[in-house]
């Protein structure tokens, strides 16, 4: 069956201190605490530094803990990664793999994000693929086909029985960070759709129950629009959900509209 759960999650990147994430998660847990997870899932992506205190601050029964990225080796001579071991050991449930900063700033390639979601995935970890096309992409009509490389490259080791340990979000590269451009609901739901379509091409049935998500300037005021499509299953909060508070109130908003339409 298609998925049901919705999904809101976030990428705090490199803005928050261990004391600052820990009151984040744990103001995060209280604000949520009365929403039925039988069918909701939030989400945290922290820095590495934050994860063993986020851990140990928050409630799994409320909220799933990530890391940012993830090397594809559980040992060895990778100065400056962290393994998924590591990983496991500060309570990590979740990775996100290919985030647009760690493709088009570090220079991660689609076969290394391949290498990092058979390791993910061979240790436990849910996984977070994020795929999106650069301003450039879009202006020369190559979204979809930017897409269907990414899917397809990225998840070419994953068998169609671990698709349940499989998210994806769609983030256009050109709509995330502060000079991001808010993305027409209707161009998200297209993407979406596609992303759905070829998921199901390479997976079959299992395609369907993999869910994804929008990110990229996701904010109070095209959130509802987003969640109306008909393809996705969750949104990737930026900017506007490193507020406890704040993104308490966007989640509830989002929530009580799904009930409604």
């Amino acid at each position: 069956m298609p998925v049901k759960k919705w999904y809101m999650g976030t990428n705090t990147k490199m803005t928050k201190t261990i004391g600052e994430t820990t009151d984040f998660i744990r103001r995060l847990c209280v604000l949520t605490g009365h929403i039925d997870r039988s069918g909701f899932e939030l989400f945290v992506i922290p820095s590495y530094t934050t994860l063993e205190q986020a851990n140990r601050h928050r409630d799994p029964a409320l909220l799933t803990l990530g890391a940012q990225n993830m090397c594809w080796e559980p040992r060895g001579q990778f100065t400056g990664e962290i393994s998924p071991l590591m990983l496991r050991e500060v309570g990590c449930e979740l990775v996100m793999i290919g985030h647009s900063e760690r493709r088009h700033v570090f220079l991660e390639t689609d076969e290394m994000a391949c290498r990092k979601v058979r390791c993910a995935l061979d240790y436990g970890f849910t996984v977070l693929l994020c795929v999106g096309e650069t301003e450039e992409h879009k202006q020369a009509q190559q979204t979809d086909s930017v897409l269907a490389r990414q899917l397809s490259l990225d998840l070419a080791r994953v068998k169609p029985e671990e698709t349940g340990r499989i998210w994806v979000a769609y983030e256009p590269v050109w709509a995330i960070g502060v000079q991001g451009k808010p993305v027409a609901p209707e161009y998200a739901g297209e993407k979406l759709s596609f992303i759905r379509k070829t998921l199901k091409e390479r997976f079959g049935p299992g395609g369907e129950d993999i869910p994804v998500f929008y990110g990229g300037s996701v904010n109070p005021d095209n959130a509802l629009a987003l969640a109306e499509q008909p393809d996705i299953n969750g949104l990737f909060v930026g900017r506007s959900a490193w507020d406890a508070d704040a993104f308490s109130s966007l989640i509830q908003k989002v929530l009580a509209h799904r009930e409604t339409t």
